[in-house]
This record gives structure tokens, sequence and C-alpha cells, in this order.
């Protein structure tokens, strides 16, 4: 409910702040610092997301069994920093809760508790995530950009299976960075239409780290298209198609309790969504 208040205000502070002040009062174009708010509101659906949690847990299919063949709310904020115009940092919060009910149609083991067939139950797949980035225009233009850097993405998970009556529950949580390659294009098309495209992925298994002692393999890939225009000097709208998906499976350190450490995650979503850019 926060969250949703908190995204509320943002975005109405984006559409009133430019009748409130002028555009030179925000970012004097004198200034080596400029700073660009934004904010995307839209739908997200899943296109594939499977999980197994210890190596004896069952491989679950939270589109086909978890009834994630819905359309959720979707949420993206961030706040960008140029410094001289060509070295640009980006400040992001995506925020990525799904939660449904699902009445189970075989045995499903989390973790060692097996969920029986006919077991109602909330499932929650909560990914929030954080990230810094920071990128280099090649382009001198400034109506033009093709920017390249690197990102730090701080992950806040948590997923959950709980029967409805109350008498069996499993819940994973962790929190850890993960390092992220970035690209990031933009194109005026005439007028004040632009076009726009962005891609932060990574890929890392144990192969690629000396003394690993664990195997593991991981991968993330957020990846978007975009058109704006341009309302005003500082106010831009655009329509944004995002896919955003990854993997991680591997043997964890954490072993107490009932979880091996052992985790197979691979999710796949797509969203569109109208945003804001204020200047």
């Amino acid at each position: 409910m926060k969250l949703k208040k908190t995204t509320a205000t943002l975005l109405l502070a984006l559409f009133l702040l430019p009748l409130a002040v002028r555009a030179e009062l925000l970012n004097n174009p004198a200034n080596y610092v400029q700073f660009q708010p934004g904010v995307e509101i839209g739908l997200l659906g899943v296109l594939s997301h499977t999980i197994q949690l210890s190596k004896t847990g069952t491989m679950f299919d939270y589109v086909k069994e978890g009834n994630q063949n819905l359309l959720f709310p979707y949420r993206r904020l961030t706040a960008d920093l140029s410094l001289g115009r060509r070295h640009n940092i980006t400040f992001l919060y995506q925020p990525l809760d799904v939660r449904t009910e699902v009445l189970l149609e075989r045995d499903v083991t989390v973790d060692s508790l097996t969920f029986p067939a006919r077991t109602a139950l909330d499932l929650r797949y909560g990914f929030d995530f954080y990230r810094v980035s920071y990128c280099f225009d090649l382009l001198p233009d400034p109506e033009k950009e093709l920017a390249l850097g690197l990102s730090l993405q701080m992950r806040d998970a948590t997923i959950s299976f709980a029967a409805k009556d109350g008498t069996m529950f499993r819940v994973t949580q962790n929190v850890g960075p993960v390092p992220i390659l970035k690209a990031r294009v933009r194109w005026p098309l005439g007028g004040q239409s632009w076009l726009g495209a962005e891609i932060d992925g990574f890929y890392a298994s144990d192969q690629f780290l000396n003394g690993a002692n664990f195997k593991f393999e991981g991968s993330i890939l957020d990846a978007s298209v975009r058109y704006g225009l341009r309302f005003s000097d500082n106010l831009t709208g655009f329509i944004n198609w995002r896919y955003l998906g990854g993997s991680a499976k591997g043997q964890g350190y954490d072993t107490t309790g009932p979880s091996d450490g052992y985790t197979d995650n691979r999710l796949g979503t797509y969203s569109l969504s109208l945003g804001f850019y204020l200047r």
C-alpha cells in the first residue's frame, strides 16, 4: 500500500511540477550536473517461470500450476544524473511482487515439505531490485545517444509457499549484488519524437571464477524499446516495451534448516508501460 501511494505521488508530481516551476529552475542549462527523474506505470505478464527449491524438491511451473498466467501491476522509478552531458549515472528501483492463489493438482515438495494435492496455497514471488548504473555517451551530438557502461544491482528476494489454513509454510529470502553490462541508445525521428533502446545483461558461472568451490550459473536480461515524445522543454512522455528475465541455478552456502541450499529459478516476463521524464 505504501509503495502504491509513493508511486501515485511521484506520478502526480511529474504532471504538476512543470506547471509550478520553469524548466531552468530544475535544470539550468549552464549547470554541469543535470537531474532527470522518471516513472513507468503499466502491466506485466509472465512468459515463463519455473522454480525448484532443494534437490529433492518439485520443479514447479508458476505459469501452468501457479496462476501466473495473468497480468500484474508494473512500476519502475528512475533518477538520472548527467555530468557534463556525456557522463550519466542512473538510480533505479524496480519492484516485482507477484502474488497468486492456487489449488494444487499434484503433490509439490518445497525444501523437504510436501504440500499434498488439493491444498489451497498463497504464492508469493517477490524479487524487488535496486540498480545503479554508469554510462558514457560515445556521441557528441546532444540530440543522439550511444552509451556504454556498467551496472550494479542489489536484489531483495522473498519466495513463499503458504497453505491457506496456516498448517504449512515455506519461505526463502536472500539479498545479494549482481554486476551487469549496460548499453543505451536514443535517436531522434524528427520533430519532437524519438526512438530509444536500453539493455542490461549478464551471464556467469563457476567456470569464469577461479577457485570457486560450488557449482552455479546465473543470468539477467533487462531489455527495452521505447517511443518518446517531448511535450515541452521539461516534460517528455514515452511508451515502453520491456523484457525482464533471468536465471539462477546452483548450490548455496547456507544449508541450515529445512533447505539443502539448492535452487533452480528461471523467469521471463514482459511489460508494456507509459512513462514520463521530468527535466
